[in-house]
């Protein structure tokens, strides 16, 4: 539509409606190997083909680590990456973090953390540096402590 490729995730049925041409579309797993100048490579894990894919296609790039496995999704007409998308919950490492007050844990206070990619995200005052936790990567909103 208007020249682009849209991803419908609602509709309401409506007279008159507007006419959309379809676009068949594949997903594949793709593994997160590196970033260099043209980008980050991923490796499509049936073929084991190296593609870089910018950034701006990849949803939730900011939690993305090495080895992360992505859904790829391209148009099957001409192979273009319409985009990337993380899995919606990932397990992330805590680098920093300031140390909570002790005995202040009876409200829901939220402090700041920042996790190995270098995203920061807000965290509730029991979590220090060096734990695991598990993160949405839609909004970046902290899920849950992860044991090792």
């Amino acid at each position: 539509m208007d020249g682009g490729i849209w991803v419908c995730i609602d509709f309401q049925h409506r007279k008159p409606g507007e006419k959309l041409e379809d676009v068949v579309i594949e997903r594949r797993p793709y593994q997160y190997l590196y970033e260099d100048q043209s980008g980050r490579i991923f490796m499509n894990q049936e073929t084991f083909e190296q593609i870089p894919i910018d950034n701006e296609l990849v949803i939730g790039h900011e939690y993305m680590k090495e080895s992360d496995i992505v859904e790829v999704v391209s148009d099957t007409t001409d192979g273009t990456i319409l985009y990337a998308e993380m899995p919606v919950k990932t397990v992330l490492r805590v680098t920093h973090s300031e140390p909570g007050i002790k005995g202040d844990t009876a409200t829901n206070t939220l402090k700041p953390a920042t996790l190995e990619t270098g995203v920061e995200v807000r965290v509730p005052l029991f979590i220090n540096e060096g734990d695991l936790i598990q993160v949405d990567t839609r909004d970046g909103s902290y899920l849950q402590r992860v044991k090792e």
